[in-house]
C-alpha cells in the first residue's frame, strides 16, 4: 500500500478515545510485522471497561535508537459528518476523521519504515492521548521504551516544536445549605458563592499576566472555568455548585503554583455555611526543548521551517522523561484537527514521509 492508501484504511477505523483501540492496533501491529518489526503490546482496561492498547514495535536491537511516535485515538466527531470514516481527496487534500491528528503522522512513519529496511527502528504508537496523554504515561511508568531520539506526531504544519504549554485541570467543589428562595435565611447559595470565586479565579488569571514566557501567545499562563453546575429549581437555594476549572501553565511554572492560589481562594470563600475544595484531576507541566537539540535543528533544515511553540499539549513530556532527545513534528494543522471537515494536505504527506526517512537515516545509528 502507499501511503496515502494506508492513512484512507487508518481513517477508515472509527478510533475515538471512548472506543476501544484495539481495531487500530491490531492493523498497525500487522503493518508492522509485514516491515520487518517485532511487536508487543501494553494492554489494560481503562475506567470505563474498555480495552485499550500501546504498541511498541521493534526492528534491529532491542533498544533502536530512533523512535516514530504516534496515537492511535481521535476526538469524537458530529454524527451528521457523513466523510468522518469515508477518506475523500478533493483538490490535494484528504479528508476524514483523524486525518490530520494524527493518522497521517502514523502512515508517513510506516511509508518511512518501508523505506529504510535496513536500518534499526521503533514505532510507538499510544492510546488516549486526546484524554490525557494516559498511554504515554502508562509507557513512561514501566519504561517499555527507550529511545535516545522521538520525533512525535501531532499536526504542527511540518513546523518543529520548541516547546508547549502544559494543561491542568481542577474541580472545585462548593456546598451551601438548600433553603426556600422566599427565605433566604433558611439557605446558603453555592451559585452566589461560586460567583464570588468567579471573581477570585480572575484575579489570579490577571496575576498571571506578570510571569509571562515571551516565546507563547498569549504569553501567560491562561485559565479557564469551562463548566458550571449547580442547582436543583428555580425555586430553591442552591446547595451544592461545581465549577471545572483548566489552566495552561508555561514551561518552568511549578504546576501546583496555580493549584494552591485556587486553594488558598477556596479557603478563604469557606465561611459560615459555604465549603469549597479543589480536586486536581491532571497536573501536566509545560515543556521546552534546548535550540541546540540536533534533532530539532536537523528537522528546521529539512523542513525549512523555523521551530515555533505550540498552545497544545503533547506526549513530549513523557518521552523526554523517557531519555529521549525529542521533538513533535508532522502534517496537518491544528486548527482543522477537531473539526467536521478535518483534513490533510497530501503535498504536507510527502513531505513529512520524506523528512521522517532522513531522520532515520541520520540517527539510526548514532
Amino acid at each position: 500500500m502507499t501511503t496515502v492508501e494506508l492513512l484512507c484504511k487508518l481513517i477508515e477505523i472509527d478510533s475515538t478515545s471512548s472506543l476501544s483501540n484495539l481495531p487500530m492496533i491490531e492493523f498497525l501491529e500487522r503493518e508492522a510485522r509485514a516491515r520487518g518489526f517485532g511487536t508487543r503490546r501494553q494492554e489494560w482496561t481503562d475506567a470505563q471497561g474498555v480495552a485499550k492498547a500501546n504498541l511498541i514495535a521493534v526492528r534491529g536491537p532491542s533498544q533502536p535508537a530512533v523512535a516514530l511516535v504516534g496515537h492511535t485515538d481521535c476526538v469524537p466527531f458530529d454524527p451528521a459528518w457523513e466523510g468522518a470514516l469515508k477518506p475523500e481527496i478533493r483538490e490535494g487534500k484528504l479528508y476524514g476523521r483523524g486525518s490530520a491528528d494524527t493518522k497521517a503522522f502514523i502512515a508517513c512513519a510506516l511509508g518511512a519504515a518501508s523505506a529504510t529496511q535496513s536500518l534499526p527502528l521503533q514505532l510507538i504508537f499510544t492510546a488516549d492521548e486526546e484524554v490525557g496523554c494516559l498511554g504515554a504515561k502508562r509507557l513512561l511508568e514501566t519504561q517499555l521504551a527507550r529511545p535516545r531520539f522521538a520525533v512525535i506526531g501531532e499536526p504542527t504544519r511540518l513546523i518543529p516544536v520548541l516547546g508547549h504549554k502544559g494543561y491542568c485541570l481542577a474541580e472545585i467543589s462548593i456546598e451551601g445549605a438548600e433553603g426556600h428562595s422566599a427565605y433566604p435565611e433558611t439557605g446558603a447559595s453555592a451559585i452566589l458563592a461560586a460567583g464570588r470565586l468567579l471573581g477570585e479565579l480572575e484575579r489570579i488569571g490577571r496575576e498571571l499576566l506578570a510571569l509571562p514566557d515571551p516565546l507563547f501567545n498569549p504569553p501567560q499562563t491562561t485559565l479557564n472555568v469551562g463548566l458550571i453546575q449547580g442547582g436543583k429549581a428555580k425555586n430553591v437555594i442552591a446547595g451544592a455548585c461545581i465549577l471545572t476549572l483548566e489552566w495552561r501553565p508555561v514551561p518552568g511554572q511549578e504546576v501546583r503554583q496555580v493549584l494552591g492560589l485556587v486553594e488558598k481562594a477556596c479557603a478563604a470563600l469557606s465561611t459560615g455555611r459555604i465549603r469549597a475544595q479543589v480536586r486536581p484531576l491532571r497536573l501536566d507541566a509545560g515543556i521546552s526543548v534546548p535550540r541546540d537539540s540536533s534533532l530539532l535543528r536537523f528537522l528546521a533544515a529539512e523542513s525549512g521551517n523555523q521551530p515555533q511553540t505550540i498552545p497544545f499539549g503533547t506526549e513530549l513530556p513523557q518521552l523526554v522523561a523517557l531519555g529521549a532527545e525529542a521533538c513533535v513534528f508532522g502534517p496537518g494543522d491544528i486548527r482543522v484537527a477537531h473539526q467536521t471537515g478535518e483534513f490533510v494536505p497530501l503535498d504536507e504527506l510527502q513531505k513529512a514521509e520524506r523528512a521522517l526517512v532522513r531522520v532515520i537515516e541520520t540517527f539510526a545509528n548514532r
